[in-house]
């Protein structure tokens, strides 16, 4: 120990010159500090310096990386955006779903949230940002806040989320937690998410969290050029395909099933 802090105190000083060796051991030494400071001054959403979730979340990441890379199909990627499993590190599912389920939030499976509604499991909230390839000034749109889970990884990626959703108490719930941990650019609001919300539109990506019976027509109309949608499609209870849409530059719409999948039904009107 008097060994370490000799050359600390000389590299710090300027008298000695920092070797590759010393250089290593003064960065050891500022990331040690800087796991001391107070939770306050770190600046991520929703996450203190000693996170006890934060191994759970690791190993859920890898967990989703490992089933990314077993998946087969055409449009399926082996590989996912580095942005999306680095979101997924971020954000803490754990502070997003209720109380009773918090001990399985970083499990790669479906969660109840309350008033027969359920959030994906971390693969499928993954490949689901993945296939919108988003960029950081993107706006998007969320159908199905759930318990905005969703949308605070999209909110790690873009500039801007709206999320609807069908229960009001839901909604309620998932934008209190959602400014709880500082995601002020997320807007939640209570409604049939058939039609979608034009006034903020067009958006560069939509997703849907719950799977209808067809791909609801406004939502494409409210899709940017180049813009993408996913969207799970089928009878609810039933094997539903996960789809992907894309409107071109020319306008032109493009869909393709990406994989079979299992989501709650979309609901419209009072639920």
């Amino acid at each position: 120990m008097k060994r370490w802090a000799e050359i600390v105190r000389e590299l710090g000083s300027g008298r000695r010159k920092p070797s590759h060796a010393r250089c290593l051991m003064k960065a050891v030494l500022a990331v040690v500090l800087l796991a001391a400071l107070p939770a306050a001054v770190w600046p991520m959403p929703g996450l203190a310096a000693d996170e006890p979730s934060l191994s759970a979340r690791l190993e859920m990441v890898r967990q989703v990386e490992a089933i990314a890379g077993m998946v087969r199909g055409p449009a399926v990627p082996r590989r996912l955006d580095a942005r999306v499993l680095e979101a997924m590190r971020t954000v803490p599912r754990h502070a997003l779903v209720p109380e009773a389920v918090r001990v399985q939030a970083y499990e790669d499976r479906p969660l109840p949230i309350g008033y027969g509604q359920t959030i994906s499991q971390p693969y499928i909230v993954a490949l689901m940002t993945d296939l919108l390839r988003l960029a950081p000034d993107d706006v998007v749109l969320e159908i199905g806040t759930g318990s905005g889970y969703q949308a605070a990884v999209l909110a790690e990626l873009v500039d801007r989320v709206y999320s609807l959703e069908i229960v009001p108490q839901l909604a309620e719930r998932a934008a209190g937690d959602l400014a709880r941990l500082g995601y002020d650019t997320v807007t939640v609001r209570a409604g049939d998410g058939y039609h979608g919300w034009e006034e903020h539109g067009p958006f560069d990506g939509i997703v849907v969290t719950a799977a209808a019976s067809h791909i609801p027509p406004p939502l494409v109309a409210q899709l940017k050029p180049g813009g993408r949608m996913v969207i799970p499609v089928g009878a609810a209870f039933l094997v539903q395909q996960l789809m992907l849409v894309e409107v071109d530059e020319a306008g032109e719409i493009r869909t393709e099933a990406v994989l079979p999948v299992r989501f709650v039904p979309f609901t419209r009107g009072a639920p």
